[in-house]
């Protein structure tokens, strides 16, 4: 594509096609952008030594992390749809680079509380990334397209803490700090080079487009609904992620690299989300947000019998667990955005912000009070609290009158 093509504006309603190279650099984009929250969960206890902080101290880093990026979702998503979606992808890009590197130099733990906030509302990216996709593919790509994109952004959520998790036990987690970096640079480096200007998609102003916001969710019962149940879902998948390096060596003696090795059980869960999505086609949303929720509860619940196993048992136990309670978890939430989707298809982009705003600040409170569980109660403190929020929410679907 001739470069004064690639600048060439384009209309919010005029899709231009995507190549094969933009569909490659915004899944990347989307993928190192959302990874950027999730690698500092292998490395919590390796950053409480550097530190010399137990773990009711550096469990805030996973939870400033998540409340950035719930601040981001909430107050700059709606940035895209007022300004050019290009620069703003660049823009957070930039900053979350940035972020990325200071905390690799950073010398004190509360100064990498504060990157660790702005690192999280900057890597929202990912989510500008994803609807750029559909904005820019024709009606016969659209679905694969978005599809594409979304399994970059899994991906990345899914190998982060592998690589994490070895990275910062061979090499150390300031270098994975660095990497990050060098990797968020690239991505925007190509995308410069390929991603085209797109027209903003209304002319209304910031201040009025947080009003609509809470005129949507003030309006929309099944959206309050749907989010705050979600919330809680994903308040037990935080707990879980943000304690498990330190309980698998306080308990079992594993380092880093092992803590990031689950993530690939619960890639074993989550790469099932497109079976989800075919049964909330055939069953019904509702019923799906029920049986993902329900997973969940079993899941976390059955972690609770783990002393009574030999230890052996115990592991195989908890790697099974995981791949259940993922499943559960993305089930629910590919069932939760097709009931709000259908609510307005002319706002979709801000209720899916109040969505995963929902689903951050569930994941937030979750870091926060895994940890302090996991100083005062131990490991079963923490699976206690993740079963008793994944209970609140499957009461929630249950019931729910309307969908």
């Amino acid at each position: 594509m001739p470069l004064q093509n690639v600048y060439a504006p384009t209309s919010p309603n005029q899709a231009i096609g995507l190549s094969k190279k933009l569909i490659f650099s915004l899944s990347a984009g989307a993928g190192l952008s959302v990874a950027a929250i999730y690698y500092n969960q292998p490395m919590i206890e390796n950053i409480g030594q550097d530190f010399q902080s137990d773990i009711s101290a550096t469990g805030f880093v996973p939870t400033l992390t998540q409340i950035g990026y719930a601040l981001g979702i909430l107050l700059l998503i709606p940035l895209g749809d007022r300004f050019n979606r290009r620069h703003v992808i660049l823009t957070k890009g930039l900053l979350l680079a940035i972020a990325l590197l200071l905390c690799s130099f950073m010398p004190t733990l509360n100064g990498m509380l504060v990157l660790s906030l702005a690192i999280g509302m900057f890597a929202t990216m990912a989510q500008d990334i994803v609807p750029t996709a559909a904005i820019l593919s024709s009606n016969s790509q659209k679905g694969k397209a978005v599809g594409t994109v979304m399994a970059g952004l899994l991906l990345g959520i899914l190998l982060s803490r592998v690589i994490s998790g070895v990275v910062t036990q061979y090499i150390g987690w300031r270098v994975m700090y660095q990497a990050a970096a060098a990797s968020i640079l690239i991505v925007c480096l190509v995308l410069w080079r390929t991603l085209p200007n797109i027209e903003p998609h209304t002319k209304m102003r910031y201040p009025a487009l947080m009003r609509s916001m809470f005129s949507l969710w003030t309006q929309h019962p099944i959206l309050r609904r749907a989010a705050v149940s979600q919330g809680f879902l994903s308040l037990s998948f935080s707990a879980f992620w943000s304690t498990l390096a330190v309980m698998l060596h306080q308990e079992y003696g594993f380092g880093s690299a092992t803590a990031g090795f689950f993530g690939l059980a619960g890639a074993a869960g989550a790469l099932a989300a497109p079976l989800s999505g075919k049964l909330t086609d055939k069953q019904g949303p509702t019923r799906v947000t029920q049986l993902g929720a329900a997973l969940v509860v079993v899941s976390f619940a059955s972690m609770l019998l783990l002393p009574y196993f030999s230890i052996s048992t115990q592991v195989v136990m908890i790697i099974v667990a995981t791949i259940v309670f993922d499943f559960g978890v993305q089930a629910a939430l590919i069932a939760h955005q097709t009931l709000v989707y259908n609510i307005d298809s002319t706002a979709r982009g801000r209720l899916n912000a109040l969505l995963f705003t929902c689903v951050f600040i569930g994941m937030a409170i979750g870091s926060a009070l895994a940890s302090q569980a996991l100083m005062y109660l131990g490991w079963s403190g923490v699976i206690a609290l993740a079963t008793v929020s994944a209970i609140v929410s499957l009461n929630m679907r249950i019931t729910a009158r309307s969908a």
